[in-house]
C-alpha cells in the first residue's frame, strides 16, 4: 500500500495523518491500527481513518474488519484506487475470489497501471480456474512493467508458473524476489515447491527451512517442510518422524490447556455426526475414493456435515452437496471460531482429509472440537499431532511394529483403506504394445519429487539388462524441455540413451497407459492414484515396500488385486521383478488381458463393502469414546 496523498490542511490533523503512516510503513501494524481508530473518533468525515484501519487489520489478519472499515472507507472516497485494491486483497482472503475480482477490476478501471491491483486481480484468477493462467500472467506482467521492484509479484507470477509446470522460470522468479526482499517467507516456501517439484529435494528443504526461519510462528510453513521430508530417499522414517513431533510441540501441544470436555450424548449405538474437512471437495484425486464412501454411507446411522475449505466448485463439488447432508464454507472462519462451529454442530467424529496438505485446518484439530479425531486419505502419513486420536489405514500400509512412528493411534480396516471410481473417459485397455513394437514399454506418470537418484540407478538397471527396451515419464513436472534435458542428464549419467527416454506430459493420460506394457513405481515414497489407475489400464507394476505408509502404497494396491509377486523388498529384488516381468511377452499379454476384470471383482470396486468397513470402524471408534471415563 503506498502512503496517501497529503493535500493543505490543518496541521495538526496533517501531523496526525504523517505519524500514523509511519508507522504503518514501519509495520507496526497493531499501533497504526490503534492510531486509526482514534483518529476516526476525532475526524469520523475523514476517509483517511477508515481507510488505514483497514489496511491495518488486513496485515494483521484481521479480514472481516478490514472489509468493514474499507467499505466505509469507499462511502467517502469512491475514486481511491488503493481502497478497492485492499478491500480486494481482504475479501481474496476470506476466499470470496469472485467478489475480489470486482474490486480489482473497479480499482483497474479507476487506475489501469495500479500494481496492486494488476497483481491482486491475478491471483484471484489464478484461483478461479488454471483455464484462465494466461490472463492470470498477463496481469502479473503489467504489474511488473509498472513497478519492477515488487518483490510479491514476481513471487506471485512464479507460483501461477510452478502451476503449469515451468519449474525453472519458477524458480528464477522466486529468487528474483528474494533479492528485493530476502526475508520473504512466502517467496522460499515457493521456491521450496518449485525445487522439490525439480526432484531437487535437498535444495527445496533449504528454502523451506529457511521459510519457517523468517517465520516460525506459521503452521502452514512448518507443514510444508513436512511434506517436502515425506520424499527425501535418504533420510531415515524414525529420522523425518521426529520433525513432525516439533510440529506437535509447537502448534498442537500448546492448545491443549484449553481444551475443553465434550458434551455429546454418550449413546454408543446411536446415529452419528461425522465431519468431514477438507479443502478438495472438487476435482482431486482424492474423489476417487471419497466420493464412493460418501454416496453409499448410511443415512440411518450417519449425519455428514462438509467442512470445506474449497474456493469455487465444479461438477463434482455439485455432486458432493448432494451426498451431504450439511456443507459449511470455512475459508473464511478462523481456527478458533471454525473449531467452535464444529463444537456446537455437535459433531461426534471429525474426519482430517488433508493432513499437511494446501488448505489443511490441522490448526482447528489441535483444538480438539470433536470427541473423536480421524486422519485418512488426503496426506499418506501421520500428521503429527497427538489431538488426532486415529490413522485410518490397513495392515500392507503400515504393517505392525510401525506403530512408532505415527502419532495417531494406527487403525486397520481390511485392505484396501480404499476404493476407485474409474473416471467415465479411460476407455478400454487395448493390446500389448510389445505384440506390435517388438520391445517392452516401461512406464510411469509420477511427478518429479519422487524420480531421486536411487529410483535413476534402479531404473537405469533395468533399461541396461533389458537392451531396446524404453521408459516412458510422463508428468507436468516434465512439460519444458529444460526438465526433460534435466532427467535425460541423471539417465545419462548411468549410460541409458536419450531415444531410449521418452520425456513428457499429457492430460488424461490414458492413451500414455495403453502405450505401456509395464508401469514402475517410485520409492521410497510410492506413487498413489496413478497406480491404481495403471492396474485398471490392464498395466501391471513393479514396487519396492519401503517405510510405512508413502512407501507402500504400491504394496496396498497390488495386494488388493492379488499380486503380491510384484512387489520387491530390496532394490534388487525390484530389477529381477521387472526383468523378470517383461522378458515374458505371453504371458504379459495375458495378464494385460485380464488384469481390468481381475480389477472390477477385487475390493477396489467394492464401494459398498469399503464403506461397511469405514462405518464400522466410526462405530467401533465411537464405542471406544463412549467407554472411556469423561475428559478432555
Amino acid at each position: 500500500m503506498s502512503p496517501c496523498r497529503i493535500h493543505a490542511m490543518n496541521p495538526l490533523l496533517k501531523s496526525r495523518k504523517i505519524i500514523i503512516m509511519k508507522l504503518l510503513a514501519n509495520q507496526e501494524y497493531s499501533n497504526a491500527e490503534s492510531a486509526a481508530r482514534r483518529f476516526i473518533e476525532l475526524y469520523p468525515d475523514e476517509v483517511f481513518g477508515w481507510k488505514i484501519a483497514g489496511a491495518a487489520c488486513f496485515y494483521l489478519g484481521r479480514y472481516q474488519e478490514a472489509r468493514d472499515f474499507l467499505l466505509k472507507a469507499v462511502v467517502f472516497n469512491s475514486r481511491d484506487p488503493e481502497i478497492f485494491s485492499t478491500l480486494g486483497n481482504a475479501l481474496f482472503y476470506q476466499g470470496r475470489i469472485k467478489d475480489a475480482l470486482r474490486c480489482f477490476e473497479r480499482s483497474l478501471e479507476i487506475d489501469a497501471d495500479h500494481s496492486p491491483a494488476l497483481n491482486g486481480k491475478g491471483l484471484c484468477l489464478m484461483g478461479l480456474s488454471l483455464d484462465r493462467a494466461e490472463e492470470a500472467r498477463k496481469c502479473f506482467e503489467r504489474a511488473l512493467s509498472a513497478n519492477q521492484s515488487q518483490p510479491e509479484v514476481y513471487c506471485n507470477l512464479g507460483a501461477l508458473l510452478s502451476q503449469l509446470g515451468q519449474l525453472d522460470e519458477a524458480v528464477d522468479l522466486q529468487r528474483k524476489s528474494l533479492e528485493l526482499n530476502p526475508t520473504y517467507a512466502e517467496a522460499y516456501s515457493n521456491l521450496g515447491h518449485a525445487l522439490q517439484d525439480l526432484g531437487r529435494v535437498d535444495e527445496a528443504l533449504d528454502a523451506l527451512e529457511k521459510a519457517t526461519q523468517v517465520n516460525p510462528h506459521s503452521a502452514v510453513l512448518f507443514s510444508n517442510r513436512l511434506y517436502a521430508l515425506n520424499y527425501h530417499p535418504d533420510k531415515t522414517a524414525e529420522d523425518i518422524f521426529k520433525s513432525y513431533q516439533e510440529f506437535d510441540r509447537l502448534f498442537g501441544l500448546p492448545h491443549r490447556a484449553s481444551w475443553i470436555p465434550h458434551s455429546n450424548d454418550r449413546d454408543p449405538e446411536r446415529r452419528l455426526r461425522i465431519g468431514y474437512v477438507s479443502a478438495d471437495f472438487g476435482s482431486h484425486v482424492i474423489g476417487y475414493h471419497l466420493e464412493p464412501l460418501l454416496a453409499n454411507h448410511s443415512r440411518e446411522q450417519f449425519e455428514i456435515t462438509a467442512y470445506t475449505e474449497r474456493v469455487g466448485s465444479d461438477g463434482l463439488t455439485a455432486r458432493y452437496r448432494r451426498l451431504i447432508d450439511h456443507w459449511v464454507p470455512t475459508k473464511e472462519l478462523t481456527d478458533e471460531v471454525m473449531a467452535e462451529r464444529i463444537r456446537s454442530d455437535g459433531i461426534d467424529i471429525l474426519i482430517d482429509l488433508a493432513g499437511h496438505t494446501s488448505g489443511n485446518r490441522l490448526g482447528v484439530f489441535a483444538r480438539r472440537p470433536a470427541p473423536v479425531a480421524v486422519t485418512w486419505m488426503g496426506y499418506g502419513y501421520t500428521t503429527g499431532l497427538s489431538a488426532i486420536d486415529y490413522f485410518l489405514t490397513d495392515a500392507v500400509m503400515t504393517p505392525p511394529g510401525s506403530e512408532h512412528l505415527f502419532a495417531e493411534q494406527i487403525w486397520h480396516v481390511d485392505c484396501p483403506v480404499g476404493t476407485y471410481r474409474p473416471a467415465p473417459d479411460m476407455g478400454e485397455v487395448g493390446p500389448l504394445p510389445a505384440l506390435t513394437n517388438g520391445t517392452v514399454t516401461f512406464g510411469t506418470l509420477t511427478r518429479g519429487i519422487r524420480i531421486n537418484h536411487r529410483v535413476v540407478r534402479v531404473w537405469s538397471d533395468i533399461l541396461r539388462r533389458l537392451p531396446g527396451s524404453r521408459l516412458v515419464v510422463d508428468n507436468k513436472s516434465f512439460v519444458t524441455e529444460t526438465a526433460q534435458a534435466r532427467l535425460a542428464e541423471q539417465f545419462a549419467a548411468h549410460g541409458i540413451e536419450r531415444e531410449r527416454l521418452i520425456i513428457g506430459y499429457h492430460s488424461p493420460p490414458w492413451d500414455v497407459l495403453r502405450s505401456t506394457d509395464i508401469s514402475l513405481d517410485c520409492f521410497p515414497h510410492n506413487s498413489g492414484t496413478t497406480l491404481v489407475e495403471s492396474l485398471y489400464m490392464g498395466v501391471p507394476f513393479i514396487t519396492l515396500a519401503a517405510r510405512p505408509s508413502v512407501g507402500r502404497s504400491g504394496s496396498t494396491a497390488l495386494i488388493a488385486v492379488d499380486h503380491p509377486e510384484w512387489i520387491a523388498t530390496t532394490e534388487a529384488e525390484y530389477v529381477d521383478k521387472a526383468i523378470a516381468l517383461a522378458s515374458d511377452i505371453e504371458r504379459l499379454a495375458t495378464i494385460r488381458a485380464g488384469l481390468r476384470a481381475e480389477f472390477e471383482a477385487s475390493p477396489w470396486r467394492d464401494e459398498s463393502g469399503f464403506t461397511r468397513r469405514v462405518e464400522q470402524a466410526y462405530r467401533e471408534m465411537w464405542r471406544r469414546w463412549c467407554a472411556t471415563p469423561q475428559k478432555k
